[in-house]
């Protein structure tokens, strides 16, 4: 007997270590068959082909989901629309402060990686007007919804409430799934949006100046890298320029940035000083250039919109950001916004 108990603890400790063998040769063996860490597709996902789901929000009207693209603006998404009601807007409209709004991200299925059922989390967040904002600091969550993609387009709704004023943002949504993973990730909030199809960004704002009245934006810029940057602000008029109906655009950098520009030297093109520290857009296209930001800087500053005329036409003006979205890297576009404007009767 007591050599049969003997036999029994010799044998214990290598039917242990068997098992465990033979449980990490079938791990193996099957990572093998998913194509190892990259589930075989170089997507770094570690999921099965057969499971990989690919749901992509568009970055432009022709995004197709191809991950990383060159397509451009990256910050007008027609998939995020905000709405005043639960009811789905024909078009995106500014949020009202103080109470409950409605955002509504699509979901388009399948995109180029994957096929199938996505279940995940649809995430949206807020931050202030502009470029340079970098991922994960300078954004605010507004909600996330669980739920699924299906085949077509699934239309997620995520209420906002109680919306802060001054109730002008820029807004970032983020689909996380098990089986539809990011490709990457890091500070730079532009290259993850160029880079993920699981990203998209929306910066578009209404603007209804009355003679007499003007109406002031908030916009931020800011520097995404580890080192100084130089920065540009570009304004850039599509179509008839606010200016020949008699409006204006002003920018009002503030003592810091404004004394950062004077001392880089005034550069520019299609500007002129106004003020202690303001400088007015006076051609189609201008820019305010080189403007120093330390790293993870986002300052603030001011845009004011002026007119003496109602007119009955919209004018687009669009204002970015370009500067390194790494360090050592060549200026690109890291951000801006497009102001839809349209006069107003004084009332």
């Amino acid at each position: 007997m007591g050599t049969v108990r003997e036999k029994a603890r010799r044998s214990a400790p290598r039917l242990i270590v068997g098992t465990v063998l033979a449980t990490l040769l079938t791990l193996t063996t099957a990572g093998a068959a998913l194509g190892g860490p990259s589930g075989g597709d170089g997507s770094g996902t570690g999921a099965a082909v057969a499971a990989r789901t690919d749901a992509y929000i568009r970055d432009v009207a022709g995004d197709v989901g191809t991950e990383p693209h060159n397509l451009n603006p990256i910050w007008q998404s027609p998939d995020i629309k905000v709405c005043p009601t639960a009811i789905e807007c024909a078009t995106s409209q500014n949020p009202i402060v103080g109470v409950t709004n409605y955002v509504f991200v699509k979901l388009n299925n399948p995109g180029p990686y994957g096929s199938g059922v996505s279940t995940g989390t649809l995430e949206l967040y807020r931050t202030t007007p502009g470029g340079g904002a970098s991922w994960p600091i300078h954004w605010t969550l507004i909600g996330a919804v669980a739920t699924s993609s299906f085949a077509g387009v699934t239309t997620v709704t995520i209420p906002w409430n109680g919306v802060p004023g001054p109730g002008h943002f820029c807004l970032l949504a983020r689909w996380v799934s098990p089986t539809d993973p990011m490709t990457s990730e890091g500070p730079s909030h532009s290259t993850n949006t160029r880079n993920n199809n699981n990203i998209a960004w929306r910066n578009v704002d209404s603007v209804n100046p009355a003679p007499g009245t003007p109406e002031v934006r908030p916009f931020a810029i800011g520097n995404e890298t580890d080192v100084p940057t130089r920065n540009d602000i570009v304004f850039a008029q599509r179509g008839e320029p606010f200016q020949n109906a008699g409006g204006r655009i002003v920018a009002d950098l503030g003592p810091v940035l404004f004394q950062r520009w004077v001392q880089a030297g005034r550069p520019g093109t299609g500007i002129r000083e106004v003020g202690r520290t303001q400088v007015e857009i006076v051609a189609p296209n201008a820019k305010i250039s080189d403007l120093l930001l330390n790293p993870g800087e986002r300052p603030e500053f001011s845009l004011i919109f002026s007119t003496q005329t109602v007119s009955s036409r919209q004018f687009v003006v669009d204002v970015v950001q370009f500067g390194p979205a790494k360090a050592g890297g060549e200026k690109t576009d890291v951000g801006g916004v497009q102001y839809l404007i349209r006069t107003a009767q004084r009332g």
